[in-house]
């Protein structure tokens, strides 16, 4: 009988500490309106390209040291934060410089470059999420270390760079940040068009920078 009741207190406590933590933890679901471009260089002077998409899936699951109204106080430090991001390939798009489609041959060279077909998505996975610096007021952004691993053309690295979160009307967040990578680096060899005999080619590093809008996922009456 004892262990019994020992087995049942045991229970009541852990079910009770999971629904405090699902209570003090925060969904946040992607939303229209974010957007992603990459921006590459070539071996001729002043010539580079870009892509860019308006599409950034997934979700953010924060605790409560994650800031989500505008001004408030948040402790730096390391915030409990897990999150996956993707990015369909075919959403990609090459660009002019105002903003404009360029070129449906180099989007297929693109799509082929990062094996597509097999690899539709480019994915990020959030690992860990440091606060750095407050806003320094409601309409500046906070500051943040980001640590994850990105999945390009079936190629899995890991990444860190700093990304700002801003909390912004309609009760809304907006991650926003950017990094550098390397084509090599995912086993991506940089395009050389065939254009000139081959002799233009594609630089290896190239420049991601990203929107991401997030807002609080919807209650429902079921789990209310």
């Amino acid at each position: 009988m004892k262990i019994s009741k020992l087995v049942t207190a045991s229970l009541f406590s852990l079910f009770v500490a999971a629904a405090l933590n699902a209570a003090e933890t925060t969904v946040l679901k992607a939303q229209p309106g974010s957007k992603i471009r990459i921006d590459g260089t070539a071996n001729i002077i002043h010539t580079h390209w870009a892509v860019q998409s308006p599409l950034i899936a997934g979700s953010l699951e924060v605790g409560p040291g994650f800031p989500t109204e505008p001004g408030q106080t948040a402790t730096p430090g390391k915030v409990d934060a897990k999150g996956e991001c993707s990015v369909p390939v075919r959403s990609l798009r090459s660009v002019k410089d105002d903003g404009t489609p360029d070129s449906d041959a180099m989007d297929d060279v693109m799509y082929g470059k990062l094996k597509a077909q097999d690899n539709p998505k480019i994915i990020y996975h959030l690992t860990e999420l440091t606060l750095k610096e407050n806003a320094k007021d409601k309409d500046s952004p906070y500051i943040f270390d980001s640590k994850g691993e990105v999945v390009v053309a079936g190629v899995t690295n890991p990444v860190a760079f700093p990304v700002n979160v801003l909390p912004v009307p309609g009760n809304k967040i907006k991650v926003s940040g950017n990094t550098v990578l390397k084509m090599t680096e995912f086993k991506i060899q940089p395009p050389a068009p065939t254009i000139a005999l081959g002799a233009i080619k594609t630089g290896d590093e190239v420049k991601i920078t990203f929107e991401w809008l997030l807002a609080p996922k919807p209650t429902t009456a079921a789990s209310k």
